[in-house]
């Protein structure tokens, strides 16, 4: 064997390893608890901000709301949140790639909570945070945990194993 077969091996073993510690997850069925009821709340406003469903505005509404409230390019920011929400709710519904989707879901309500809610307290009733810090929890949590069992990332993982 020459030394850049090895090197190629070791590369791709540590590569494994690597996704495979990704993947592995102690979150048993607590995360699977945590990962449903998120995911569909994820991907509804998802869905909102990119297709106008659900009583959504669109790219172009939600965007023009966004850029009003300082948040530019609005366009631009309206499709990072929506498909941080969509995308990421889909992963966590499958339990695909968790702890990558938890980490962008997380960052998506920390900038919903400190630029939209936090100035109006904690109630929802006065459009406070309370909401948004719960999926925050919950995306934290799953950003720990893993996707726990009856996910894609426990097949996986057992696979690499």
């Amino acid at each position: 064997m020459t030394t850049s077969t090895i090197n190629t091996a070791a590369t791709a073993t540590s590569t494994q390893a690597r996704i495979h510690k990704l993947l592995l997850s102690d979150g048993g069925f607590a995360a699977l608890a945590l990962r449903i009821p998120a995911a569909i709340i994820f991907i509804a406003h998802g869905a909102q901000k990119l297709f106008g469903m659900f009583g959504g505005y669109g790219l172009e509404g939600t965007g023009q709301w966004m850029a009003s409230i300082g948040l530019e390019p609005g366009y631009l920011m309206a499709l990072m949140a929506g498909s941080a929400e969509f995308f990421g709710g889909l992963a966590l519904l499958v339990g695909l790639l968790v702890r990558p989707a938890a980490l962008m879901l997380s960052i998506t309500m920390l900038v919903a909570i400190f630029t939209v809610h936090f100035a109006n307290g904690l109630f929802m009733s006065n459009n406070g945070y309370e909401f948004g810090l719960s999926l925050l929890a919950i995306s934290v949590a799953l950003m720990f945990s893993g996707a726990g069992k009856f996910s894609a990332d426990n097949y996986f993982s057992k696979k690499l194993a």
